[in-house]
């Protein structure tokens, strides 16, 4: 695996002509890289240091709208300049795009160079931060689930996303023949991901047809969010490369099992893992049963960072690997929290909560938070539960649509502790208005419904 490419062998390269272009990129609120495409000369001899972007690139939405009722930026204060810092240790080679390479930029106010506080890379430092203190070093995975389907993003939109059609006709879980038909997008997803210095593990089949999972090798908090986000740009640039269309939407059909980003967690302090006791049951030590019923305790706060769509809760249905329930179990994937790793060093716990339209700064930031307050408060664990998750009426649900994770947020007294009045008030406006645009939709089964009959 290359590593990340120093500012001096930057300027080497462009000194070379092997590379002409630098996309200096900073995160917005819906997890995607958004910026400017440098010459690479100008980024070595001045653009290194600064650059700019409007202020709404934090308060729109998918459609690049201008949402009302932020008090972050709006039409009335005029919709003014952000400054992108470039953070240096991010950069890295683009390897699918040719001469290129990149890096991931901080985001400040312009006028007194502080960081943006709603901004998703700045929510997910100021939680490291906090861990930081009580000397733990959060360490993080993700797994990216997508859909790759036979057509172009042109062809697609064009039909008016109907008669989608994925890559594959069966469920290709594990599956090796049909993934082998694959490897012109997989195959240089993974190589030139690991080129670029992301840590890419495998990829796989997953459970439906035309499903993919790429896993990549844990990573300090932030380091791992970088990883996520890249990947899944590239995902999309390189299916679209070889003329297909790659989706992270988490349900794109009714009658088919969705898309997640399962999250895993452990912390480490001194170089070991602080969740191990291997005189604790299963290998868990207080700390990380501690940091467990934190998770579980505010996991409804927070649903709306791991689940940020009004499509988002339709993943979450009964027998489909999808959790319902915020119960944790044992190595058992019905649970919305499993123990992994039972019993050794590498002891840690997986929420399958987020799904993959998940912003992983928010997500990350969100579990974080959490698992403090559950370390802080000394909250006790539960007993595990085990069986069909599903079945269980036992255990608290995940709140089932937007508008009620929104309500839970609103009022949650964990995100205002955590992440500031400000920071919650923004994002539970990002909220209300996704599901705004949604109710004023009529959708095409509302209308195959009651055309006639209603």
């Amino acid at each position: 695996m290359a590593d990340g490419l120093s500012f001096s062998a930057l300027k080497e390269k462009v000194r070379e002509g092997t590379i002409d272009t630098v996309l200096v990129c900073m995160v917005d609120m819906q997890g995607r890289l958004m910026g400017k495409r440098f010459h690479a000369e100008e980024f070595v001899e001045t653009a290194h240091h600064e650059t700019h972007c409007c202020n709404y690139l934090l308060a729109t939405d998918l459609e690049m709208a201008t949402p009302d009722g932020y008090a972050s930026t709006s039409w009335r204060q005029g919709y003014g300049d952000y400054v992108m810092k470039p953070d240096l240790s991010t950069l890295r080679l683009m390897p699918w795009l040719e001469g290129t390479a990149m890096v991931l930029c901080d985001v400040l106010d312009h006028h007194h160079h502080e960081p943006v506080p709603h901004s998703p890379r700045e929510i997910l430092k100021r939680q490291i931060a906090r861990l930081k203190a009580h000397g733990l070093t959060p360490m993080m995975a993700t797994e990216l689930e997508f859909f790759l389907f036979r057509h172009s993003y042109g062809d697609i939109q064009r039909s008016g996303f109907r008669d989608l059609e994925p890559i594959s006709l069966y469920n290709e879980d594990y599956h090796i023949l049909q993934t082998t038909k694959e490897e012109h997008v997989m195959r240089p997803l993974r190589n030139t991901l690991r080129k670029a210095g992301i840590p890419v593990e495998n990829s796989k089949g997953e459970a439906e047809t035309g499903q993919e999972e790429l896993n990549i090798r844990y990573a300090e908090a932030l380091l791992c969010a970088d990883h996520h986000t890249i990947a899944k740009h590239a995902a999309k640039e390189i299916g679209w490369a070889k003329g297909h269309a790659v989706t992270f939407l988490p349900k794109w059909h009714h009658a088919k099992v969705g898309s997640a980003a399962h999250i895993h967690m452990s912390l480490m302090k001194d170089g070991s893992n602080v969740f191990h006791d291997p005189d604790g049951e299963h290998g868990m030590s207080e700390t990380m049963r501690h940091f467990m019923a934190g998770l579980i305790a505010y996991a409804a706060d927070l649903t709306v960072f791991l689940a940020p769509y009004v499509n988002s809760y339709k993943r979450f249905a009964k027998g489909t690997f999808a959790p319902t329930k915020t119960a944790w179990s044992i190595d058992n994937r019905t649970a919305g929290f499993r123990l992994v790793g039972e019993g050794t060093k590498a002891v840690r716990v997986e929420c399958r909560i987020p799904g993959s339209d998940m912003n992983p700064y928010l997500a990350q930031a969100a579990m974080l938070a959490a698992g403090l307050k559950g370390i802080e408060d000394k909250l006790t664990l539960e007993p595990p539960a085990g069986g069909d998750m599903y079945e269980n009426d036992s255990v608290p649900e995940i709140p089932r649509t937007l508008r009620a994770a929104t309500e839970t947020l609103r009022s949650s007294s964990l995100a205002r502790e955590a992440f500031g009045e400000t920071v919650v008030a923004h994002y539970v406006r990002c909220a209300e208005w996704e599901q705004e645009e949604f109710d004023r939709v009529v959708t095409d089964w509302e209308i195959a419904r009651g055309f006639e009959r209603a």
